[in-house]
């Protein structure tokens, strides 16, 4: 192919066009030959088919000079046609629609997802060249070293905290504006920050923590409120381990309003009914959310747990941004990142399989639960 390319440019420029345009047309006339026409029945179709099993390995041969290239093309060639011919009973054009729907999807999958994810498995039982095996040395560095216990401590503090905070507020929320005067604006205010990108989100937290030296003027919002009040400057980010809650803050700032939105739709789901009955039972406003309305949003709090639990894994940006992992801050995909950059490539596909695991009993969880909901329904 590369050499059909570098014959093109070596032509004058209008006589590249046809020749492309005709390069073109053939390949879509193969495409729709195997796609459409292949597939279908009758012995005109099948002496087509014949021709092609012995045309295609008699121009393989001619143009590379190669009986094995040939043998192979007549193989795959044969298997192809069986497999056509197998698929035609369901009617022409079956095979069509089943390669036309399903190849770029699994296409993306193999390129994208599995591929990746076994060479970076591999990888991480390799040295930092990838050349040689070095067994489970890469992990046995990340739990005997100081900076990689705290960094899967801080990614676990993460997950433990931002999900639940981050969901509790959005409940909260939703419940408190549900049919109140106003709700569209009071909503359009909490999901604003949903909004904007982490790293963006990440900018404007690190100007409200700046800190100025005790006498300036302090250009951050919340060093400008400590000294209204009386204290000294403190810059946030660089006292551990406080510095590692106030990055959570920024993640809760942004998946508030991402709560919100689903939990208030699924509060709108439950059947007044039941509400209603409820309270004729005598029950007060938290009994009725408690034995009410929490059950009939199950599955949504589940959905939203699950999520930004996933997210607060494989957080990045915001503690990019704001401290580069630097006075103890670092998270998993920041170190991963961080031995990357330091060309220690099987400590940085360590750490992806580590986050992998981490990630998997979530999704695992949230795919039995939905399975659930399907056999409910």
């Amino acid at each position: 192919m590369s050499d059909f390319f570098a014959w093109i440019s070596t032509l004058p420029p209008l006589a590249q066009i046809p020749l492309v345009v005709l390069a073109f047309g053939i390949v879509v006339a193969l495409l729709i030959f195997f796609l459409e026409i292949a597939p279908r029945t009758g012995q005109k179709y099948t002496i087509i088919r014949m021709a092609v099993c012995v045309l295609a390995p008699a121009l393989v041969f001619l143009a590379l000079g190669s009986v094995i290239w040939a043998a192979i093309v007549a193989g795959a060639l044969g298997l192809l046609f069986f497999w056509l011919d197998f698929r035609s009973r369901q009617g022409a054009g079956y095979l069509f629609q089943l390669v036309g729907f399903l190849a770029p999807a699994l296409a993306l999958l193999a390129i994208g997802l599995i591929y990746p994810s076994i060479q970076t498995t591999v990888q991480a039982f390799m040295n930092s060249r990838g050349n040689r095996f070095v067994g489970l040395e890469n992990f046995v560095w990340i739990f005997t070293q100081d900076t990689g216990i705290r960094t899967v401590l801080n990614t676990i503090v993460w997950v433990l905290i931002a999900p639940v905070v981050s969901t509790a507020f959005g409940l909260a929320y939703a419940v408190f504006i549900d049919k109140s005067r106003g709700e569209k604006f009071f909503k359009v205010l909490v999901f604003m920050p949903v909004a904007i990108s982490f790293v963006g989100a990440s900018i404007i937290w690190r100007f409200v923590y700046t800190a100025r030296p005790e006498g300036q003027d302090q250009i951050g919002l919340l060093n400008q409120i400590v000294v209204w009040l009386g204290g000294s400057p403190v810059d946030f980010l660089s006292v551990a381990p406080w510095n590692t809650l106030f990055l959570i803050i920024v993640l809760i700032w942004v998946q508030t309003g991402f709560a919100m939105v689903l939990l208030s739709a699924a509060i709108k789901g439950v059947p007044a009914e039941q509400l209603e009955a409820a309270q004729l039972d005598g029950t007060n406003g938290w009994q009725r959310f408690i034995n009410v309305t929490v059950p009939g949003i199950r599955s949504s709090l589940v959905v939203v747990l699950t999520t930004i639990s996933i997210a607060s894994l494989k957080v990045f940006d915001i503690v990019r941004t704001m401290t580069a992992g630097a006075n103890e801050t670092s998270v998993i995909a920041n170190e991963m990142y961080s031995q990357w950059q330091g060309f220690e490539t099987g400590r940085s596909a360590a750490f992806a399989v580590v986050l992998f695991l981490l990630v998997t009993p979530i999704i695992v969880y949230n795919a039995r639960q939905l399975a659930k909901q399907r056999e409910i329904r």
